[in-house]
């Protein structure tokens, strides 16, 4: 969003409608629910459009939905820019040929993975998903992208929760790509 005054109100439309639940998933966690925006059709609509304008802005081919919120953000991101989603999901999920990128945890590792063929040298990725936290997803599926040819033209989150560090840890993985957030907590 280019208007300050717009991009307020928006986080304000979109804040008001992300839930904290005390102690999910366990004692001390405040958790984001998101689930109450995407039943107002308002602010689902609201978000779609922003997310929409800042990839078509960004001059994306592709958008790249991390699993599994990023799906629900992302594919009607891709169907409002006029663009193809591609799915980056857990390990194992994905039929016949794929690209797998492991990455580390708090405690332990994850990986994630996306078909080999759904991108190719000449795209221009909009990485999508609904929170920036640690960052090592939004990293593992940089490398993804890298790993195809293809470039990254810029990571957009609904919320991005600032005290855990994400922004900091992708700075040197995102090679000038902007890392737009519509909500900062």
């Amino acid at each position: 969003m280019s208007d300050t005054g717009e991009a307020t109100g928006l986080a304000d439309l979109l804040r008001a409608r992300i839930r904290d639940v005390p102690d999910y998933p366990e004692p001390g966690v405040m958790f984001k629910d998101i689930t109450p925006l995407l039943a107002d059709p308002v602010a689902f609509a609201a978000l779609t459009e922003a997310l929409a304008e800042t990839t078509t802005r960004l001059g994306a081919t592709k958008v790249l939905g991390l699993e599994a919120r990023g799906f629900i953000l992302g594919a009607p991101v891709a169907v409002r820019a006029g663009l193809g989603f591609v799915p980056v999901r857990k390990a194992g999920k994905l039929p016949g040929a794929t690209l797998t990128q492991r990455y580390d945890l708090e405690y332990g590792s994850a990986e994630i993975e996306v078909h080999a063929e759904d991108l190719a040298p000449d795209d221009r990725v909009m990485v999508i998903d609904d929170v920036l936290a640690t960052g090592g997803t939004a990293e593992a599926s940089l490398r993804l992208v890298g790993r195809t040819g293809a470039r990254v033209v810029g990571v957009a989150v609904l919320m991005e929760l600032g005290f855990l560090g994400g922004r900091a840890r992708l700075a040197g993985s995102l090679d000038g790509a902007p890392l737009e957030a519509l909500v900062t907590v």
